[in-house]
Protein backbone atom coordinates (compact mmCIF):
# COMPACT_ATOMS: atom_id res chain seq x y z
CA UNK A 1 0.00 0.00 0.00
CA UNK A 2 1.30 3.47 -0.23
CA UNK A 3 2.18 5.92 2.39
CA UNK A 4 0.35 8.48 0.62
CA UNK A 5 -3.23 6.97 0.88
CA UNK A 6 -5.63 7.49 3.58
CA UNK A 7 -7.43 5.35 5.70
CA UNK A 8 -10.93 4.84 4.41
CA UNK A 9 -11.80 6.17 8.23
CA UNK A 10 -9.40 9.08 8.18
CA UNK A 11 -10.23 10.93 5.16
CA UNK A 12 -6.46 12.67 5.16
CA UNK A 13 -3.45 11.38 4.20
CA UNK A 14 -0.36 11.20 5.72
CA UNK A 15 1.14 14.03 3.41
CA UNK A 16 -1.83 16.55 4.93
CA UNK A 17 -0.93 15.30 8.61
CA UNK A 18 2.79 16.19 8.34
CA UNK A 19 1.97 19.25 6.93
CA UNK A 20 0.26 19.89 9.90
CA UNK A 21 2.84 19.07 12.10
CA UNK A 22 5.78 20.97 10.02
CA UNK A 23 3.64 24.19 9.99
CA UNK A 24 2.86 23.72 13.92
CA UNK A 25 6.39 22.79 14.89
CA UNK A 26 7.93 25.56 12.55
CA UNK A 27 5.78 28.21 14.36
CA UNK A 28 6.29 27.24 18.04
CA UNK A 29 9.83 27.19 17.19
CA UNK A 30 10.23 30.29 15.56
CA UNK A 31 8.28 31.79 18.89
CA UNK A 32 10.86 30.52 21.02
CA UNK A 33 13.09 33.34 20.01
CA UNK A 34 10.44 36.13 20.62
CA UNK A 35 11.02 35.73 23.78
CA UNK A 36 14.64 37.28 24.03
CA UNK A 37 14.57 40.63 23.71
CA UNK A 38 17.41 42.97 22.53
CA UNK A 39 18.88 45.34 25.53
CA UNK A 40 17.89 48.67 25.81
CA UNK A 41 20.89 50.73 27.31
CA UNK A 42 21.72 54.38 28.48
CA UNK A 43 25.31 53.27 28.13
CA UNK A 44 27.14 51.15 25.23
CA UNK A 45 29.44 50.52 28.11
CA UNK A 46 26.52 48.71 29.74
CA UNK A 47 25.77 46.27 27.10
CA UNK A 48 27.73 43.48 27.78
CA UNK A 49 26.73 43.01 31.14
CA UNK A 50 23.09 42.96 30.17
CA UNK A 51 24.05 40.72 27.41
CA UNK A 52 25.48 38.64 29.74
CA UNK A 53 22.52 38.67 32.02
CA UNK A 54 20.12 37.02 29.16
CA UNK A 55 21.75 33.60 29.31
CA UNK A 56 19.19 31.87 31.40
CA UNK A 57 16.73 32.83 28.18
CA UNK A 58 19.34 31.89 25.77
CA UNK A 59 20.26 28.38 28.08
CA UNK A 60 16.38 28.02 28.07
CA UNK A 61 15.28 29.05 23.82
CA UNK A 62 18.72 26.36 22.82
CA UNK A 63 17.11 23.39 24.97
CA UNK A 64 13.63 23.97 24.22
CA UNK A 65 14.55 24.00 20.52
CA UNK A 66 16.73 21.17 20.11
CA UNK A 67 13.99 19.27 22.16
CA UNK A 68 11.16 20.71 19.58
CA UNK A 69 13.55 19.25 17.07
CA UNK A 70 14.18 16.10 18.58
CA UNK A 71 10.35 15.51 18.49
CA UNK A 72 9.94 16.24 15.08
CA UNK A 73 12.58 14.14 14.10
CA UNK A 74 10.72 11.66 16.06
CA UNK A 75 7.27 11.89 14.81
CA UNK A 76 9.52 11.98 11.02
CA UNK A 77 10.58 8.83 11.76
CA UNK A 78 7.30 7.57 13.10
CA UNK A 79 5.67 8.31 9.74
CA UNK A 80 8.36 6.42 7.59
CA UNK A 81 7.16 3.20 9.14
CA UNK A 82 3.10 4.18 9.65
CA UNK A 83 1.16 3.22 6.27
CA UNK A 84 -1.92 5.09 6.80
CA UNK A 85 -3.90 6.95 9.71
CA UNK A 86 -7.06 6.59 11.19
CA UNK A 87 -9.38 9.04 13.12
CA UNK A 88 -7.87 7.79 16.63
CA UNK A 89 -4.29 8.52 14.97
CA UNK A 90 -5.26 12.07 14.26
CA UNK A 91 -6.57 13.02 17.64
CA UNK A 92 -3.66 11.79 19.05
CA UNK A 93 -1.65 13.77 16.55
CA UNK A 94 -3.51 16.49 17.59
CA UNK A 95 -2.61 16.32 21.15
CA UNK A 96 0.55 16.10 20.38
CA UNK A 97 0.77 19.45 18.48
CA UNK A 98 -1.18 21.08 21.03
CA UNK A 99 1.22 20.30 24.17
CA UNK A 100 4.14 21.27 21.31
CA UNK A 101 2.44 24.85 21.10
CA UNK A 102 2.71 24.87 24.90
CA UNK A 103 6.36 24.90 24.62
CA UNK A 104 7.09 28.60 23.65
CA UNK A 105 4.69 29.46 26.93
CA UNK A 106 6.74 27.04 29.52
CA UNK A 107 10.03 27.71 28.38
CA UNK A 108 9.32 31.70 28.44
CA UNK A 109 8.40 31.14 32.17
CA UNK A 110 11.64 28.57 32.90
CA UNK A 111 13.80 31.92 31.53
CA UNK A 112 11.64 34.13 33.84
CA UNK A 113 11.69 32.01 36.85
CA UNK A 114 14.57 29.86 36.24
CA UNK A 115 15.20 29.48 40.41
CA UNK A 116 11.26 28.71 41.23
CA UNK A 117 10.47 25.04 41.68
CA UNK A 118 6.60 25.44 40.32
CA UNK A 119 8.58 27.01 36.57
CA UNK A 120 10.60 24.25 36.88
CA UNK A 121 7.44 21.41 37.21
CA UNK A 122 5.53 23.55 34.12
CA UNK A 123 8.22 23.19 32.05
CA UNK A 124 8.77 19.81 32.85
CA UNK A 125 5.38 18.51 33.10
CA UNK A 126 5.09 20.30 29.53
CA UNK A 127 8.01 18.07 27.52
CA UNK A 128 7.10 14.89 29.70
CA UNK A 129 3.36 15.31 28.38
CA UNK A 130 4.70 15.52 24.43
CA UNK A 131 6.89 12.66 25.30
CA UNK A 132 4.13 10.17 26.47
CA UNK A 133 2.00 11.17 23.75
CA UNK A 134 4.55 10.83 21.18
CA UNK A 135 4.84 7.48 22.87
CA UNK A 136 1.20 7.05 22.78
CA UNK A 137 1.22 7.68 18.97
CA UNK A 138 3.81 4.91 18.31
CA UNK A 139 2.37 2.30 20.70
CA UNK A 140 -1.44 2.81 18.84
CA UNK A 141 0.31 2.52 15.45
CA UNK A 142 2.23 -0.39 16.10
CA UNK A 143 -0.42 -2.38 18.73
CA UNK A 144 -1.24 -5.72 16.35
CA UNK A 145 0.40 -4.03 13.68
CA UNK A 146 -2.63 -1.28 13.22
CA UNK A 147 -1.08 1.49 10.79
CA UNK A 148 2.58 0.07 10.41
CA UNK A 149 3.38 -3.72 7.94
CA UNK A 150 2.72 -6.78 9.28
CA UNK A 151 6.45 -7.44 9.19
CA UNK A 152 7.57 -4.35 11.04
CA UNK A 153 10.47 -6.34 13.63
CA UNK A 154 9.20 -6.45 16.92
CA UNK A 155 12.77 -5.10 17.97
CA UNK A 156 12.29 -1.88 16.08
CA UNK A 157 8.68 -1.35 18.06
CA UNK A 158 10.57 -1.89 21.58
CA UNK A 159 13.93 -0.10 20.20
CA UNK A 160 12.00 2.95 19.71
CA UNK A 161 9.54 2.96 22.84
CA UNK A 162 12.51 2.88 25.30
CA UNK A 163 14.13 5.63 22.85
CA UNK A 164 10.77 8.18 23.27
CA UNK A 165 10.39 7.03 27.15
CA UNK A 166 14.48 8.45 28.24
CA UNK A 167 12.97 11.77 27.92
CA UNK A 168 9.75 11.74 30.04
CA UNK A 169 11.45 9.80 32.52
CA UNK A 170 14.57 12.17 32.66
CA UNK A 171 12.42 14.86 32.77
CA UNK A 172 10.37 13.90 35.63
CA UNK A 173 13.82 13.17 37.32
CA UNK A 174 14.24 16.80 36.66
CA UNK A 175 10.59 17.42 38.76
CA UNK A 176 12.18 15.18 41.62
CA UNK A 177 15.58 16.87 41.56
CA UNK A 178 13.89 20.30 41.66
CA UNK A 179 12.83 20.15 45.19
CA UNK A 180 16.19 19.67 46.24
CA UNK A 181 17.91 21.85 43.40
CA UNK A 182 16.04 24.05 40.66
CA UNK A 183 19.63 24.36 39.21
CA UNK A 184 20.58 20.46 39.21
CA UNK A 185 16.96 20.41 37.23
CA UNK A 186 17.99 22.77 34.85
CA UNK A 187 21.35 20.49 34.35
CA UNK A 188 19.28 17.52 33.99
CA UNK A 189 17.00 19.46 31.32
CA UNK A 190 20.34 20.59 29.32
CA UNK A 191 21.44 16.72 29.30
CA UNK A 192 18.57 15.36 27.78
CA UNK A 193 19.11 16.52 24.05
CA UNK A 194 22.85 16.25 23.95
CA UNK A 195 21.47 12.07 24.76
CA UNK A 196 19.65 12.73 22.02
CA UNK A 197 21.80 14.18 19.23
CA UNK A 198 23.43 10.52 19.52
CA UNK A 199 22.30 8.38 16.77
CA UNK A 200 20.19 5.10 17.77
CA UNK A 201 19.91 1.61 16.60
CA UNK A 202 16.20 2.74 15.97
CA UNK A 203 17.72 5.20 13.38
CA UNK A 204 19.31 2.71 11.23
CA UNK A 205 16.32 0.51 10.89
CA UNK A 206 14.30 3.79 9.91
CA UNK A 207 16.91 4.37 7.39
CA UNK A 208 16.73 0.75 6.18
CA UNK A 209 12.87 0.91 6.09
CA UNK A 210 13.02 4.14 3.27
Amino acid sequence: MSTEHASPSSGLSKARVEALTDGIFAVAMTLLILDIKVPVVADAAQLPRELLSLWPKCASYAVSFLMLGIYWVGQHHQFHLIRHTDRALLWIDILFLMTISFVPFSTALLSTYPHEQSAVIVYGANLITIGLILFGHWSYATHGRRLVDAQLDERTVRRASRRILVGPAMFGLAIAVSVYSTAAALGIFALVPLWYLVPGKIDQDVGRAR
